[in-house]
């Protein structure tokens, strides 16, 4: 059986997963393109593939008719609002993802993005690389107030590595863990009183049509004057656009963003200089990618029947 490996990295740091499916029998087939791919460019490719290994392509329904052989999509990464889950269910391809193993690379980067933001290290850099020498007045992280939108796996991480930096956490979900609340000294709050009250502000939620600009321009002009916000879940979350005017303003402090509505992004935020932008990049820590890539092959390995020594 031939399966398609989409995602670019994969196996670039570490060759278990590789190995994995090799021993599995199955024929491993990479993606020549070295990006994202375009969906012409996977229909192409999946005429004859079994199982697909999948990135952040987009696989909708007009791509998943033209891959007949398609039995099994096992998603490197957690979020699968890039895949057709009815025409998926409908044409018997299953599809896993992979949860856990990218919970403490996306939570690091997150908190490695608000003391970026609240030290200015990203401007500052920029600065002395123009010959400018400034020191700018930044602020603390302790004694703030953080609001984490979506307190599920990675939600919980960033609230546990909060935890030493003694910060007001309030949280916002459909679900309450209130043992995990209790615990780690979380409140509950509805996502407006989340929105007026908190710091900071970071996303941590799968993205579906029914919260697409959840942070519209009405709950960012609702926002604290200076607030910041951090965004390391999915591209479509934050209204780029009001976000864009409310900074320009000076109504928000700034913004990180590791996740955009149209990537590679290449918009006006890449203009203001209280905003910093990584490309997507949340899982991308070694130990994440070996262990996330593992869990994507054991996931296809098992559907599909196959027997490996483990």
């Amino acid at each position: 059986m031939e399966i398609l490996i989409s995602t670019s990295s994969f196996g670039t740091t570490d060759r278990a997963a590789l190995d994995l499916l090799e021993e599995a029998g199955l024929v491993v087939r990479l993606n020549p393109h070295g990006r994202k791919l375009k969906a012409d460019e996977s229909i192409a490719l999946l005429e004859n593939v079994t199982g697909l290994i999948a990135g952040t392509e987009t696989l909708d329904r007009t791509v998943l008719e033209r891959a007949p052989k398609l039995r099994v999509i096992s998603r490197v990464g957690t979020g699968i609002d890039n895949i057709d889950l009815d025409a998926a269910r409908e044409l018997g391809i299953a599809v896993f993802n992979t949860p856990d193993a990218v919970v403490d690379a996306v939570a690091e980067l997150t908190l490695a993005g608000m003391l970026n933001l609240l030290r200015h290290v990203g401007q500052t850099d920029r600065a002395i690389r123009r010959g400018v020498w400034e020191k700018r007045m930044g602020a603390l992280l302790r004694g703030k107030t953080v609001g984490i939108v979506g307190l599920g796996r990675v939600g919980k991480q960033v609230a546990r590595l909060l935890e030493p930096f003694d910060v007001n956490v309030i949280a916002f979900d459909v679900v309450w863990d209130e043992v995990f609340a209790n615990e780690f000294g979380v409140r509950y709050v509805g996502l407006d009183e989340l929105v007026g009250g908190a710091d900071l502000i970071t996303l941590h939620l799968t993205y579906s049509a029914e919260v697409r600009h959840l942070l519209n321009r009405e709950r960012l002009e609702r926002c604290k004057k200076g607030a910041l916000i951090v965004n390391c879940a999915r591209g479509g979350l934050v209204d780029e656009g009001a976000l864009l005017e409310l900074l320009r303003a000076g109504h928000l402090g700034g913004a990180y963003l590791d996740a955009f509505e149209q990537e590679p992004y290449g918009g006006a935020l890449c203009e203001l200089e209280n905003v910093v932008l990584t490309a997507h990049m949340g899982s991308y820590a070694a130990e994440c990618r070996a262990e996330m890539e593992l869990e994507a092959a054991r996931n296809l390995v098992g559907h599909l029947g196959l027997m490996i020594d483990d």
